[in-house]
């Protein structure tokens, strides 16, 4: 589903499909869209790889070039063994520091495991088809609320009441939204992984072993 199937799907939930008198333009359900695919960005990442290379004599990396990134998962060096050899590291700013005794040479590839923020444009999208009609929810779900407070004590067509039927509803779509975001987010989904040993311990525990 692109941009605008995505358009159209909240359009109709909407009841908002006459081309002549729509009542939200492209630009402000785009601006839901973008809000809803970020909320669920954070929750459920697109997983990604990309490989780096080690400058002679330096154990930093630069992490410019991942754009959209949300969170680094994993560092693979020397890349391409099996079993793969995972590493410490600890990110500041734009660098990777990996947290290795002897300091690399240079040309050497580093896979980076990271995830990074979902895309959705009028030509492709990286959202699974299962969660499409969760983020269409959540955007008409933000659509009706932001209606409901501009029409709040104005004169509409439908009746006084209007402004406060959009907003039940549009709080209905966005509790429905959280609730998948808990339920397939990766915070709480059940994953298991013996990539590599965090740089540090959470500061609740003394130790701490492979996730």
């Amino acid at each position: 589903m692109d941009l605008s199937e995505m358009r159209g799907r909240i359009r109709t939930d909407l009841h908002d499909e006459d081309a002549a008198n729509y009542r939200w333009t492209d630009a402000e359900l785009d601006r839901h869209i973008g809000r809803a695919l970020r909320e669920f960005s954070l929750a459920v990442p697109l997983e990604a790889t990309t490989t780096l290379t080690t400058a002679a004599g330096s154990r930093d990396l630069s992490i410019t070039s991942l754009s959209d990134l949300v969170a680094i998962e994993a560092l693979e060096y020397p890349a391409g063994e099996y079993p793969p050899s995972y590493v410490r590291y600890s990110v500041w700013l734009n660098t990777l520091t990996m947290l290795i005794d002897s300091t690399p040479s240079g040309g050497e590839d580093v896979n980076v495991y990271h995830t990074t923020l979902h895309t959705l444009d009028v030509s492709s999208s990286t959202v699974p088809p299962r969660f499409e009609d969760v983020i269409a929810g959540a955007a008409g779900g933000y659509a009706a609320v932001e209606w409901s407070s501009f029409a709040t004590n104005r004169v509409n067509v439908g009746g006084q009441d209007v402004w406060r039927d959009y907003l039940t509803w549009g709080q209905e779509r966005l509790a429905d939204f959280q609730r998948a975001l808990a339920k397939h987010g990766r915070r709480n989904a059940v994953r298991v992984r013996r990539l590599y040993s965090p740089a540090a311990a959470p500061a609740d525990q003394s130790t701490v072993q492979g996730p």
